[in-house]
């Protein structure tokens, strides 16, 4: 573990839950702070700036996609792992819409949650030794920066984002198969799902091509999975 602990922030308002994760998360040497209402969630997280915040989606006064959105409005980089309650793929997916980078449903593993959270610092860790920048199309991806730049508008990108256009680069023309993207991106074999995928696939396509419903760079396999022209 780093000398310098790495900051996860709970945004959860059932109190076993976050104090199974708190002494979990604390045993594996993270130090951990914790919010019971949305509101003050997205405080903390402005404030203390966190390396990671465990999102729940029924909060008491804001819901988790409220929470989501308003992080996501002054830090675009911060890993969000959002917890639901529900396993309709409709919520999961408008979770990733408002900026969640995962999600896990309850009941759910603390030992499996604990696992993507170190997974998430370990590809984070491997980010300053790579190229900083790469180039798709008219587009110039800020890998540290965790920006897209288009002309003149940047839009931000989220910790998956970056991963999925690294991967899709590094095998550039080359087709990749939609379970290989979720084993090496989210680091558990069919888990999200292939349409978490999708998703992702569909939100950097709106800010890559000139025309997302007719990609030119982001390129569909069918039946397969995807592949990069730069």
């Amino acid at each position: 573990m780093n000398l310098v602990r790495k900051k996860i922030l709970i945004i959860e308002d059932e109190p076993d839950i976050v104090r199974g994760l708190r002494d979990s998360l604390e045993f594996e040497g993270f130090e951990v702070m914790s919010a019971g209402e949305g509101r003050e969630g997205v405080r903390l997280a402005r404030e203390k700036g966190p390396d990671c915040v465990v999102l729940d989606l029924m909060l008491p006064d804001v819901n988790g996609y409220v929470a989501c959105e308003e992080i996501r409005g002054f830090n675009a980089v911060v890993p969000i792992i959002m917890l639901t309650a529900r396993s309709q793929e409709a919520d999961k997916i408008r979770g990733l819409e408002v900026g969640a980078d995962d999600y896990m449903t309850k009941p759910f593993s603390i030992g499996e949650l604990i696992a993507r959270v170190k997974a998430i610092f370990r590809r984070l860790n491997r980010l300053s030794v790579q190229e900083e920048l790469l180039r798709i199309g008219n587009c110039e991806v800020n890998i540290k920066k965790h920006t897209l730049t288009k002309g003149r508008k940047a839009h931000p990108l989220t910790f998956y984002e970056v991963e999925l256009l690294k991967l899709l680069h590094e095998r550039a023309e080359q087709p990749v198969s939609r379970d290989e993207i979720l084993d090496k991106i989210w680091g558990i074999q069919a888990y999200p799902t292939n349409r978490t995928v999708d998703n992702f696939i569909v939100k950097l396509r709106r800010k890559v091509e000139d025309d997302h419903k007719q990609p030119k760079h982001i390129l569909t396999v069918y039946g397969y999975g995807y592949k990069l022209a730069p």
